[in-house]
């Protein structure tokens, strides 16, 4: 049971499920950090958590290009459609839809969401994957909220966060001390920090952050650079018949 993670810049993401790839918040050509561009991306499946620039400025070309099914609340959703896109699958937060692999689930998020052009653009949110047998959120651009504690607790299986991916740029999004609080409160095993050091205000020492992260915490805090992949594997705890999520490579 396992998956691959490849952060590509800022707070775009590639999983790998095994069974198909999906893209997170696609924003390729104008990101001064990325590690590729938006006409080499494949995916199966795209999941969006705003409407910010940042976040969906090469959506659409992607989305034409590919076909692939386009996971967004339902202010994106209308949206792409004026633009032509006829794979968006629309939904809400709280709402969960079938992915390559598993599932996402559409998560809450405190931040703020509008179009290039100011007007409104739904909800905010974050996503929690059940994917390749692995438990992965995606806390997307928030805050800190108590409801983190909610997202981290462990399911009637034992099961909690595998892995997860949080922001740590602080002005617009978490800074690195609330970010550590988030660790505390979600519990993962494993933790991947995003969306900092793509332009100076938002610049950040993540090797710092994963230090400290490892110092206070039980979780295990991986720094990436763009193009970096990630294997995040739970193992089968054969003893029990039950997964493991403590261990991963």
């Amino acid at each position: 049971m396992a998956i691959t993670l490849t952060w590509i810049g800022h707070a775009t993401w590639l999983v790998d499920t095994g069974a198909g790839v999906l893209l997170i918040d696609p924003f390729f050509d104008e990101c001064p950090t990325a590690s590729m561009r938006a006409r080499d991306v494949a995916c199966d499946a795209i999941l969006v958590t705003h409407a910010h620039f940042d976040h969906i400025a090469d959506l659409v070309a992607v989305a034409k290009r590919t076909r692939a099914p386009v996971l967004c609340n339902w202010e994106i959703g209308q949206w792409l459609g004026g633009q032509g896109v006829e794979t968006a699958r629309a939904m809400n937060l709280g709402g969960r839809m079938p992915v390559p692999g598993g599932t996402a689930k559409m998560e809450i998020a405190h931040h703020s969401s509008s179009f290039p052009d100011g007007t409104y653009g739904g909800s905010p949110a974050g996503w929690v994957l059940d994917v390749g047998g692995v438990r992965a959120y995606f806390a997307g651009d928030t805050g800190l909220f108590s409801d983190m504690e909610r997202i981290g607790r462990r399911d009637s299986d034992g099961r909690g966060i595998d892995v997860a991916v949080l922001p740590i740029g602080d002005v617009f999004t978490m800074g690195p001390d609330d970010a550590l609080q988030a660790v505390r409160m979600l519990a993962p095993q494993v933790v991947l920090p995003s969306h900092y050091n793509t332009w100076p205000p938002i610049q950040q020492d993540a090797a710092a952050w994963a230090r400290r992260v490892g110092a206070e915490t039980g979780a295990d805090a991986r720094v990436l650079v763009p193009g970096d992949r990630v294997l995040i594997e739970v193992v089968a705890d054969v003893s029990g018949g039950q997964a493991d999520s403590s261990r991963h490579r």
